[in-house]
């Protein structure tokens, strides 16, 4: 197994240190592989998109705006 070495901010570290039964690098691993899986997902459903980078954009805006409309922020 290979080590790494994470930079967190002094607050989360002191807030980590009131649960010290914990195994912070196992939770660290969990969350690493759990990312990997649902990019491999996505990797698998956008695998045979035909949407082009202009056309994700325009998808993207028009969800944005609808949901600031949603939630009355317009």
């Amino acid at each position: 197994m290979v080590n790494m070495t994470l930079s967190i901010p002094n607050e989360l570290r002191e807030k980590m240190k009131k649960f010290s039964e914990i195994k912070w690098s196992e939770i660290a691993r969990h969350a690493i592989k759990q990312r990997i899986e649902d990019l491999e997902v996505m990797n698998k459903i956008t695998a045979k998109s035909k949407f082009t980078e202009k056309d994700i954009r325009e998808l993207s805006e028009k969800i944005k705006r609808g949901v600031t409309k949603r939630h009355g922020l317009i």
